[in-house]
């Protein structure tokens, strides 16, 4: 799994002044920190209201504050190939992160995870703000994940991380740990859902500097049931639970108020290991001095400890928590105080080196391994999901030292496989544990023995398991050790040895091993030696009871043991002794050939027998009296040779066929069987899948995890013992086939080929499909012939050269690298035949409609129609055939083309296709018109000429361009300059009055024709010119009968009555209308007020008011407006109550 974490940044888009970070409390709300000198550089893709920007650097920016850098602690090694990069986005802009990961080395799809903070998955807040997008480029190779965030908001954010993880891939991490200094607040899926707004679900507390969203792990443990704490601190990473439960317990829910403190600090707070905290209370007093303690001991400023005062509030900044700061810090003025708990939490701890699966004999102690990233971490261990525990029989052990944390199973049972995972509150890892029960294998059996009296006899064995102990019996009788008799046993070596062999050792030796129901047995045979009277000169005699070159005259020798050739002579005077082997004399000068001739002996021995001492030895006695020969035919036996590397003849979900060859040398002892073995590719650890010896080539290996490489090898064993390791196999992965494809049907058939399409498998699983085999046969056959030589990456294709007529049946499978799925085949047999099928043409939309072009552009109308067979297409212009040199024709079983390279004029038309089956078609008709520019006007001429104005008529151009005029540009141009300035432009009328002309000039005129190709190429000029006058002519206007407008006054808003409080100034509004100007009279109680002082009268645009300066009771009454003029009069009244401003006290009646 590989992660990596980034920050948004959001800016408002007008200038404000910094905000704060958001806090529940105000009173624990942290300062902003000063922005950095020089501003981060910018994401690399832009962000618009309407264009995402695309950020997919992992570069740390620059200029943060050092709290804000990237943590560059972990190894930026992982699976991506293009990290996601802190950016910034206006309010109401969109942004757009990408991570791309390779998918080369991937057997799976990898699996992603965006996350806001540490806890929140941003999948369930997808929406209207948020979306989330992926996909995989087939030529590349390469996933592309997107997160899109639309239309930010302030409260966007923060620090967010993505996460990849694929199972065959080791975990590693990339970080880049930038903080936001805004908090977050919760929202409901819904219409606003993707909000990524969270904070109302966590309490209140002090803004750290590090500000991701935390978990309030105090809150929680209020919340739950005493039953869940342990779970909760294990999970959250806390060390002390007992300590943080007792120091809640004691805290007090309520606290009164404090005349010193205007507010205190919360009742606790949370910080992670590492980061640092600032705590804020607020004083009464600005200049008061205030003392911080901690679990009651004063706080002296110092590196780690800053004490902050501005104004009235009160900082205390931890540097660098450690877990000796999780403590009860109080904050003093005199004899008021205000305490609050802090807890550090620890981070999450990783597992740096997951656990080895392991295979073992039982009885055996069992030891699980694992590397976490923090020392004195807590984990758990669990055997198939169920908690390990201490028990009274001391089964299982756990060990702690530094990082690493040891799992230790002694006497390891049957009952003990299974699964086994060790948790941390960051991450787990998995281990199998298999156990076989134990079977002593035998390396070396003890060998029959056939010595003379006075000799030494040794019978030797080797055995698997060092540590068995057995018992030697003789003729059935325990063997005890003498002065004679020796019993040794040395590793996995076990010795009898009999010194001085006597005629009464003679008999059937065993040996038991203890606690095995079997036995190994040899005979020891004693030769006894004849010596009869020889006279003088007698010739040399070997006497052997094994010569010649049978099977049952063979000596038989372990490589690595002495061979020791003891051969009786006789003669006299004794013999000389020579042995050779081939043409070659053997002498004691060969290292480590010995030969030692005693009386009545010649010992041949060699040191460490090896394969080239195979072969026949010769030993030749001479004296006076003759010589005599004997051949000893000796073979050397050893282990097998390796075996070639094993191969993998496929795979299932969790096994695999694996096969080899047998040895090149078999070590002069058949072969009885194999041992094969399995590690995973990146493990050191080999183990052992069959104890017994497996007899054939091919087996098939099972117990294997989906998706995980691995790698076989092969051991061969023969009556001596086990070889060495052949070569590793290519490693391979246990993978299931895919679920059969769905949807298979017929698209389309005729006489020889049929269509067919299909969806892809439900299930892919775990390998990359690589295609589709395409199998058809008869009806009634079983022998299904492959349709193409290889897999297809299609869903659809056309089987070609079919029999016609005959009933064919199909199926298709798909394959990955565990081979072929399961068969889809058609429900029933299809009769390979054309079926008739009416032709029809399919007209585009845009073809139904004149289609309009300009000269010389390109024709090319694609027109689809269906039928079969394959119909008879032909084309026709205004009811006439096509002339192939000017039009090209081109025709396919699904439609036609009609292309012009370059139109002209005469191209214009209705253009007809006929598609025809025998006696049935269909028709479609296309109109073409191809357009020009216009030709000029005609007939420009000055109708008239008065004042500055010239009056100009024309006629429209004989040649439209083929389509509508859609207007004129007319120009005039001085006689004198003859520069041309345009008067009107898309003016529609043949005639037009051209004005503002200059006294005293001469003008020209010229008009363009306009279509919707453009102007005309030429213009059409005036015959004659304009001159405008000097003196111009009197302009004598017509005559008029004046309107009148004179119109009677009228009230069109009227006087409200109103109650008004006497001291203060009222107002009474209305307007009136009236042609000429009404005159206006104000009355009260009918009497004229004009030239009260007390009153003042306003008039604006017929809204006249009247304003009573500090009115009291006597003011009140009737008033009325009149207005006068020529035309008549009108007249509007309202009523005024005047009020006191206060009720006079009446007295109770008694």
């Amino acid at each position: 799994m590989s992660k990596v974490k980034f920050e948004l940044k959001i800016k408002e888009s007008e200038v404000k002044e910094p905000e704060k970070a958001v806090s529940p409390d105000p009173a624990v709300a942290e300062p902003k920190p000063e922005e950095p000198k020089e501003a981060p550089p910018a994401p690399t893709g832009s962000s618009a209201p309407d264009t995402s920007g695309t950020v997919s650097d992992c570069s740390a920016p620059e200029g943060l504050p050092e709290s804000h850098r990237p943590d560059t602690r972990q190894d930026l090694t992982g699976l991506f190939t293009e990290k996601p990069q802190s950016g910034e986005v206006n309010v109401g802009e969109n942004i757009t992160f990408v991570a791309r990961v390779c998918g080369e080395s991937l057997l799976k799809k990898p699996s992603v995870k965006w996350i806001k903070g540490k806890w929140m998955d941003l999948a369930s807040k997808s929406g209207k703000h948020l979306q989330l997008k992926e996909h995989y480029d087939r030529n590349s190779k390469v996933y592309t994940f997107e997160m899109h965030i639309i239309a930010a908001k302030a409260n966007f954010a923060g620090a967010y991380r993505c996460e990849v993880s694929s199972r065959d891939k080791p975990v590693c991490s990339c970080f880049v740990v930038c903080d936001s200094l805004l908090s977050y607040s919760s929202t409901d899926a819904g219409e606003d859902s993707g909000e990524l707004d969270f904070s109302a679900l966590l309490k209140k507390r002090a803004v750290h500097v590090s500000t991701e969203p935390e978990v309030d792990v105090w809150e929680i443990l209020q919340n739950a049931p005493p039953s869940e704490y342990e779970k909760i601190a294990f999970q959250y990473g806390i060390t002390d639970l007992r300590g943080m439960l007792k120091r809640l317990k004691k805290m007090k829910k309520e606290e009164k108020k404090s005349a010193a403190f205007l507010r205190k600090l919360d009742p606790a707070y949370q910080v992670e290991k590492g980061h640092k905290i600032k705590l804020q209370v607020e004083v009464a007093n600005p200049d008061a001095e205030v003392k911080w303690l901690k679990n009651g001991q004063e706080i002296h400023p110092t590196g780690r400890y800053i004490f902050e005062s501005v104004g009235n509030k009160r900082f205390l900044t931890i540097n660098n928590c450690t877990l000796a700061d999780d403590a009860a810090y109080t904050c003093t003025i005199g004899e008021e105080k205000t305490v609050t708990e802090l807890f550090v939490k620890e981070p999450p701890v990783l597992i740096v080196r997951n656990l080895e699966d392991q295979m073992v004999m039982k009885g055996e102690r069992v030891e699980f391994e694992c590397e976490v990233s923090e020392e004195g971490a807590q984990v758990k261990w669990e055997k198939d999901g169920v908690e390990l525990t201490r028990d009274e029989s001391f089964k299982y052990r756990f060990k702690k030292d530094g990082c690493k944390h040891v799992l230790i199973i002694n006497d390891v049972t049957k009952e003990d496989c299974g699964h086994y995972r060790v948790k941390t509150n960051g991450g787990q890892s998995f281990a199998e544990l298999m156990v076989q029960e134990k079977q002593l294998e035998v390396y070396q059996n003890i060998a029959d023995l056939t010595v003379k009296a006075k000799d030494q006899a040794v019978f030797k064995c080797e055995v698997s398991d060092e540590n068995v102990k057995g018992i030697w019996y003789k003729n059935g009788v325990e063997v005890k050790p003498d002065a004679r008799t020796h019993i040794t046993h040395i590793g996995r070596i076990h010795k009898l040895t009999i010194d001085d062999v006597k005629p009464e050792d003679e008999g059937d030796y065993t040996f038991v091993p203890e606690g095995y129901a079997f036995n190994l047995s040899a005979k020891l045979n004693f030769l006894e030696v004849k010596i009869d009277f020889v006279p003088r000169q007698d010739p040399p005699k070997i006497h052997l009871d094994c010569m010649g070159r049978t099977a049952e005259s063979t000596i038989l020798v372990v490589a690595g043991n002495k061979l020791r050739l003891d051969v009786p002579i006789t003669g006299d005077p004794a013999p000389t002794v020579v042995w050779t082997k081939g043409e070659k004399v053997l002498t004691d000068s060969d290292g480590r050939v010995h030969v030692e001739s005693t009386k009545g002996h010649c010992i041949f021995t060699i040191e460490g027998a090896e394969r080239q001492d195979e072969g026949v030895y010769s030993v030749i006695v001479r004296n006076p009296a003759g010589e005599d020969t004997a051949d000893i035919n000796v073979k050397v036996v050893d282990v097998p040779d390796p075996p070639e590397a094993p191969r993998i003849l496929s795979v299932g979900e969790d096994s695999c066929v694996v096969q080899w060859d047998p040895p090149l040398f078999d070590g002069g002892q058949p072969v009885i069987g194999y041992v094969l073995e399995r590690k995973k590719k990146k493990s050191y650890r080999w183990m052992r899948l069959n104890f017994d010896p497996f007899k054939e080539t091919t087996y098939e290996a099972k117990r294997m995890i989906e998706g995980v490489p691995y790698e076989m090898r092969v051991y061969a064993v023969n009556a001596i013992g086990m070889s060495r390791p052949s070569a590793a196999s290519q490693p391979f992965v246990p993978v299931a086939p895919t679920s059969e494809p769905t949807g298979l049907c017929v698209d389309d058939i005729s006489d020889t080929t049929i269509s067919l399409k299909w969806r892809p498998p439900e299930r892919i699983g775990s390998a990359e499909l690589e295609g589709y085999g395409v199998e058809y046969c008869k009806e009634g056959s079983d022998e299904w012939i492959p349709a193409f030589p290889s897999l297809t990456e299609s869903t659809s294709v056309i089987v070609c050269d079919l029999p016609t007529g005959e009933k064919m049946q199909f199926r298709v499978r798909a394959y990955n690298m565990a081979g072929p799925s399961l068969p889809a085949t058609l429900q029933q047999a299809v009769t390979i035949r054309e079926i008739m099928q009416r032709p029809k043409i399919w007209l585009p939309r845009n073809l139904r409609q004149t289609l309009i072009k300009k000269v010389g552009e390109t024709i090319n109308l694609v027109i689809p129609f269906q039928g079969k067979p394959r119909p008879q297409v032909t084309w026709t212009k205004n009811d006439e055939l096509l002339d192939p040199r000017q039009v090209s024709i081109r025709n396919s079983d699904t439609d036609t083309i009609l292309f012009i390279r370059k139109s002209e004029r005469k191209d214009s038309g209705k253009y007809e296709v006929q598609v025809q089956i025998e006696n049935v078609q269909d028709r479609a008709s296309v109109n073409i018109q191809i357009v020009d520019l216009p030709g000029p006007p005609q007939n420009l001429k000055v109708i008239d000429v008065w004042g500055f104005n010239v009056a100009l008529e024309w006629k429209p151009p004989k040649d439209n361009g083929n389509c509508d005029i859609t207007g004129y540009t007319i120009q005039k141009a001085d006689k004198k300059t003859m520069d041309w300035y345009t008067v009107y432009e898309q003016y529609r009328r043949t005639n037009c009055v051209v004005s503002d002309l200059i006294m005293g000039n001469e003008y020209m005129f010229r008009v363009y024709a306009m279509n919707m190709v453009g102007l005309s190429p030429e213009p059409c000029l005036s015959k004659d010119s304009a001159y405008i006058q000097k003196t111009g002519i009197v302009y004598k206007p017509p005559s008029y009968k004046e309107h009148d407008f004179s119109e009677a006054p009228k009230f069109t808003h009227p006087l409200v009555s109103r109650s008004v409080i006497a001291g203060y100034n009222a107002t009474l509004s209305c307007s009136v209308r009236g042609i000429p100007k009404p005159k206006i009279t104000w009355y009260k109680n009918k009497m004229d007020i004009t030239n009260e002082a007390k009153y003042r009268m306003f008039s604006n645009q017929g809204v006249l008011t009247l304003e009573i300066r500090k009115p009291c009771p006597f003011d009140g009454g009737v008033y009325m407006c009149k207005a006068v003029n020529d035309s008549g009069e009108d007249i509007i009244e309202c009523k005024l109550e005047v009020r006191c401003k206060y009720m006079p006290l009446t007295k109770k009646a008694t």
